[in-house]
């Protein structure tokens, strides 16, 4: 075939390809138009889950008569004249591509009407590249987006969209997305006439309300609120405490300059911060803003525009992962956070959500699974006693100061109260100013022992030692030249690399801990960390999961009887420790029972 050029149209709905995927993808751009254009109110009606129609509608500033037609040319926007204009990008739209490419696989109606103007105009399309005469048309102040059959033209394409249900979700969600970014404009969505979702403008300083709404109204008692600015970045937003973590990632909201994006640069941070707090497969809970320079980062990285690229990926990391752990690793038992989890009528007790985060690998019983269990080390275990023998005084568990069991001052008591005994042997049952404490002795134990190992290690830096016959690894060019500029960081981790070839390194030393493990692997992930992420994911975790493992091992166990001092002195510890709502492995460490839920379990008051 010889090469021609294509016909408009054709050249459209080749471009609608990468734009318009879904009725999901109509509808965002509709929104964000309709924000762009000053909305303070948003409609979007949809049927058969947006296939057979999607209507957006707006109370914005409206399109001028004149500007109807050139509204639906291709590569024609109010956004941006100039290539420093995408610089300073403030809007959510610049390219001028939705609206034609759009028309071109669907039949649209155009109407609008400015503010102050008398009446509006309309313009119909029908697929093809001839557009309607513009004609008056009644309508309130705003614009109003009709798309009807989508795909109707791209039978190819109208195979490929799933249920009607599916469609519906995939639209609901970005409904919800945007609306969690602006409370300052009230949102409503109908499916078949039927309305799914009202939600009034709250005002620009009305975010919690609306992520309240967005995510039940339960969200509060399990996140708290974060915010930090630095280094030309801000970050604000709420963290779900590590015990509402969901199966599934669809409660994850991540907003860049008030655009809803997917990043591996953020995802990574988050990952990172919640790495060893959260059961395994279980995905966190979250709704962040992150503010910058436009200058800083890249919005046209993606043709529908949900990835963007950072000028200083390294950076906009490593203060999104250190705001994320020092917050999660702030809420403990004594910070006054997400500690205690109101019962409901006739349901089971729910674990108390604790403090979460930090630099510990996530799931660390799966990732040393198949490692050889090391030896039990006996200087981070209790001196407790056998079951049936008398506690001997123990020094490092001594009597807590001040009121006993035996005549507390409950309004003065710790946040994790003073113990009552033991259940079962296994649990310390404890009692504060609120209610009852169950704690699970040995997730406990685990947890502080953890986080003492990781201070101490981290303090002695890392011990090297020399393999007795150096190992030979082919790796890339690229990650060649990596090992070269990386010889320090390599070095603080404990690795001694360094090159012997255009596309080898040599192995000749690595951290005592991961003595058995399979090296030239943990190599190969710690130079594809390095060059993705800017830093040694893998590594850490491998060091991590090794220390979670020594902490196992070293902690108390189930059926060991404790006594008073040692229940007591436990708590104490869990309260000056962060992360102590969960073990190493997830697990939450302890429940909370207020006097409320235990007036409801009773049905007292009825």
């Amino acid at each position: 075939m010889p090469i021609q050029r294509l016909h408009p149209q054709l050249i459209s709905q080749i471009a609608a390809g990468e734009v318009i995927e879904r009725p999901a993808s109509v509808v965002k751009e509709l929104i964000e138009n309709s924000i762009d254009a000053g909305a303070r109110r948003i409609r979007v009606d949809l049927e058969q889950g947006g296939i057979r129609l999607i209507r957006v509608s707006d109370d914005g500033s409206g399109i001028p008569h004149g500007e109807l037609a050139l509204a639906l040319s291709r590569h024609a926007t109010s956004k941006v004249s100039q290539m420093g204009d995408l610089e300073s990008l403030r809007t959510l739209g610049f390219r001028g591509e939705a609206l034609p490419s759009i028309a071109s696989v669907a039949r649209l109606f155009l109407t609008s009407t400015q503010t102050g103007a008398r009446s509006g105009w309309r313009l119909a399309g029908d697929g093809s590249d001839v557009f309607s005469d513009v004609e008056p048309a009644a309508h309130p102040p705003g614009t109003t987006v009709e798309v009807r059959d989508l795909f109707f033209r791209v039978p190819a394409r109208r195979k490929f969209l799933r249920t009607e249900r599916t469609e519906y979700l995939h639209c609901e969600d970005v409904v919800r997305t945007h609306a969690a970014v602006r409370p300052d404009i009230g949102f409503e969505l109908r499916h078949n006439g039927r309305a799914v979702l009202e939600l009034p403008a709250t005002g620009a300083d009305g975010g919690a309300a609306r992520v309240t709404a967005l995510l039940g109204g339960d969200f509060p008692q399990h996140a708290f609120e974060i915010e930090r600015e630095g280094s030309g970045l801000s970050l604000r937003g709420w963290l779900g405490a590590p015990t509402r973590a969901r199966s599934q990632p669809d409660q994850q909201f991540f907003f860049v300059n008030g655009r809803p994006v997917r990043d591996r640069v953020l995802s990574a941070a988050v990952r990172r911060a919640y790495r060893d707090v959260l059961y395994h497969g279980r995905h966190p809970v979250f709704v962040l803003f992150l503010e910058l320079d436009p200058s800083g980062v890249d919005v046209n990285a993606h043709p529908a525009k949900h990835e963007v690229r950072f000028r200083e990926g390294r950076l906009v990391h490593d203060f999104i992962f250190q705001t994320l752990h020092r917050g999660l690793a702030a809420v403990r038992p004594a910070s006054g956070g997400p500690g205690e989890v109101p019962v409901p009528d006739a349901a089971p007790l729910s674990p108390a959500p604790g403090p979460a985060a930090g630099s510990a690998a996530g799931s660390a019983a799966g990732s040393a699974a198949g490692a050889p269990v090391p030896a039990r080390d006996t200087r981070w275990e209790l001196p407790l006693p056998q079951v049936g023998e008398p506690a001997p005084g123990v020094s490092g568990y001594a009597p807590v100061p001040g009121p006993g069991p035996d005549g507390r001052d409950r309004e003065g008591a710790p946040p994790l109260g003073f113990a009552l005994g033991q259940v079962a042997d296994i649990f310390i049952l404890a009692e504060n100013a609120r209610g009852l404490v169950l704690v699970d002795m040995h997730a406990a134990h685990e947890r502080v022992t953890y986080e003492r190992l990781k201070r101490e290690w981290r303090a002695a830096r890392v011990t090297r030692q020399p393999l007795l016959v150096p190992e030979t690894l082919a790796v890339t060019r690229a990650e060649a030249d990596l090992v070269e500029s990386s010889v320090g960081l390599l070095r603080d981790l404990g690795f001694e690399l360094d090159r012997s070839g255009p596309e080898t390194v040599r192995l000749r030393a690595a951290p005592a801990l991961l003595q058995g493990r399979d090296l030239s692997g943990l190599v190969r992930d710690l130079l594809a960390d390095l060059r993705n992420l800017g830093h040694a994911d893998r590594a850490e975790a491998a060091l991590d999961a090794v220390l979670s493992t020594m902490a196992c091992h070293g902690s108390v166990r189930a059926g060991r009887r404790l006594s008073l001092p040692e229940m007591n002195r436990l708590l104490r510890d869990m309260e000056e420790t962060e992360n102590s709502g969960q073990c190493n492995h997830g697990r939450p460490t302890y429940v909370e029972l207020d006097r409320q839920a235990l007036d409801r379990l009773f049905l007292r008051g009825r």
